[in-house]
Formats: C-alpha cells, structure tokens, sequence
C-alpha cells in the first residue's frame, strides 16, 4: 500500500450559508490523500497503474464550482467523485479550508476533514 498527497490546491469558489458568501465568493485550499496498491506502480512506471495527480487535481476544481452551503457537502462530493474516477483508490482524506471565513473575528481558515475507505 501506498499513499498519495495533492496538497494546497489553491481555489476561489462561492460556498456558504451567508447570500454574500455565494455572490462574492472566497479564497479555499483543499487537501487530498489517498491511499491505494501502488506496488505495480513501483514496478511498472506506467501511470496507468498509479493514481493521476491531474485527476485528482481535475475533480477538485469541477466539485469546487458547484455551490454549496456546507464545507461537508463539498468535501462529501470531492470524495465521492475521487471513488468513482480512480477504481484503484482504497481510501480518501479531504481537507476543504475557507480562508478569512466571515465569523466576526480574526480566524485565518475553518477547516472539514473528511475520510473514508472504499465500500
């Protein structure tokens, strides 16, 4: 087994419970790290048998442009599509941050984590 990080994708999206929030959007950073056989990888040097960074890469910004109210929701979706795109992935974390989130104080990013093994 093996893992693989795609770490600090750097997006701007329109998530939120505040109407403000869907019109004028904020900056976010997501995390992913998967976990899959990378053994045939190791031998092989094909990224067929490997999980494609451009993939996971790819869906974040796709599940990232759909509007959302929750931060769970999105990094939910993110995980989901990870699963369905990548048959080789046994388990996923997702790391979905709001940077300067709007809570009346000096907060730097609110962060959901999310993991989950394949079924």
């Amino acid at each position: 087994m093996g893992k693989v990080k795609v770490s600090t994708i750097k997006l701007y999206a329109y998530h939120g419970c505040l109407n403000e929030e869907a019109v004028l959007g904020s900056d976010y950073i997501v995390d992913i790290t998967v976990e899959a056989d990378l053994n045939l990888a190791s031998l092989s040097d094909k990224l067929s048998d490997t999980i494609d960074y451009v993939l996971i890469n790819t869906i974040v910004k796709e599940e990232m442009r759909v509007k959302s109210k929750l931060l769970e929701h999105v990094a939910k979706r993110i995980m989901n599509r990870i699963f369905q795109d990548t048959p080789i992935v046994s388990w996923v974390e997702v790391s979905v941050s709001k940077l300067n989130p709007p809570i009346n104080g000096d907060v730097a990013a609110v962060s959901v984590i999310l993991e989950s093994k394949r079924i």
